[in-house]
């Protein structure tokens, strides 16, 4: 089958959710297919990105889109009643370039992540499927509940505008994917239930255990500019550790990942490392003794999780962050509703070796039996194949 990827990100590097799965599912798809992705992008790519993409697709086409590009369809989107994001992604030029691409390679299937991606897609013909991924406008809703009295307005309009858009694009699509269960609850469309959910899988090979020197008690990871990591370091540091200090401990953390924010910066103290980029974070699992992820908003899967679980490092987590994972708590996790439950976690796990080694155990079976690359893109593979 020749397949035909649209993305909203050059998927390299790994540093976010959706170029993570995008990643590996096109790797797993070119071993029994004909890969073309084409993606979009703001930025300047990264020194390697087009050779490692290079290696998993048969052909790659970017799209650069300029910054007054990117305003002047935002504004657009905003006055046609659109999400403006879904014009953040848009350009007229590169659905141009698009539909040469279409119709010169004649694709039997075409693969559109994320519903940001969806105009383009409704631009060419075809069998085609949409990879909601997580449900953007429930994470705009989580996000207006924690903004600002004035911007308030602004996210409750995008967050309208999304669930309609999300419910439309339905229609116009032949195959439905999404992350998880939790998510699929959330779309609008009466025939939800057909969305066929497709797990992330992680790297067992890559992210395995590794035996070093614990230099940190804690452990959070990520894209440290996206609003829900933001807040959930601000959380573990603001609300966590002062009770944690008032239950007579005082751990070390480690913040670790790409581009943190002025917000996270500033997080930095004696026992608070911000370490920003790292070549290669299975160190930051491997140095902590607990992986912490006290998610407050945000939808989908947290790859995070996974990649610490997979390592065999106990991890404690909100409510929200399980709900995609669907570990069972006390046994494969811990879970923490509020800062006084994380103190207690923390305590057990740092003072009560065996329970944390109980833990881990118990995290990395469930990782290593539920998450499977292979195992999640043949069921993409058979998506297509109805759709």
């Amino acid at each position: 089958m020749k397949i035909l990827v649209l993305l909203s990100r050059v998927p390299w590097p790994l540093e976010k959710g959706d170029k993570l799965r995008a990643y590996h599912q096109i790797r797993h798809l070119a071993q029994r297919h004909t890969v073309i992705l084409f993606a979009v992008t703001h930025q300047k790519l990264h020194t390697d990105a087009l050779t490692q993409i290079a290696q998993i697709c048969d052909q790659v086409h970017i799209e650069k889109i300029s910054w007054h590009a990117t305003a002047w369809n935002m504004l657009k989107a905003w006055f046609a009643n659109r999400p403006v994001q879904s014009g953040y992604f848009f350009s007229r030029k590169g659905v141009k370039r698009l539909k040469e691409i279409y119709y010169q390679e004649k694709p039997d299937h075409v693969y559109c992540q994320l519903a940001r991606m969806a105009e383009y897609a409704r631009a060419i013909p075809g069998p085609r499927t949409i990879d909601y991924q997580d449900v953007f406008s429930e994470g705009v809703r989580r996000r207006m509940e924690k903004s600002s009295f004035w911007l308030r307005p602004v996210f409750r309009l995008e967050y309208k505008r999304m669930v309609r858009y999300e419910t439309d694009l339905f229609d116009h699509f032949d195959g439905h994917t999404i992350i998880s269960e939790a998510d699929r609850e959330l779309i609008r469309h009466p025939d939800r239930d057909t969305i066929r959910i497709i797990e992330n899988g992680v790297d067992t090979d890559f992210f395995h255990e590794i035996v070093m020197e614990k230099k940190y008690d804690l452990v959070f990871t990520g894209n440290m500019s996206y609003p829900p990591n933001v807040l959930a370091a601000e959380y573990l540091v603001n609300q966590i550790l002062p009770e944690c200090l008032r239950e007579g401990m005082n751990p070390t953390v480690l913040i670790a990942g790409a581009t943190p924010s002025t917000r996270v910066k500033a997080l930095a103290s004696a026992t608070v490392t911000v370490s920003g980029w790292l070549d290669d974070i299975r160190y930051s699992y491997a140095e902590s003794r607990i992986f912490i992820a006290p998610m407050q908003i945000g939808t989908g899967l947290q790859n995070k999780l996974l990649e610490a679980m997979a390592m065999r490092i106990p991890a404690i987590s909100s409510p929200l962050a399980n709900a995609a994972l669907n570990a069972i708590p006390g046994t494969e996790i811990l879970i923490g509703d509020s800062p006084e439950a994380y103190s207690r976690h923390i305590a057990k796990l740092l003072k009560d070796q065996q329970s944390a080694e109980v833990l881990a155990t118990a995290g990395q079976n469930f990782v290593k039996r539920r998450f499977n690359w292979n195992e999640s893109v043949l069921k993409l593979e058979q998506e297509f194949s109805q759709g």
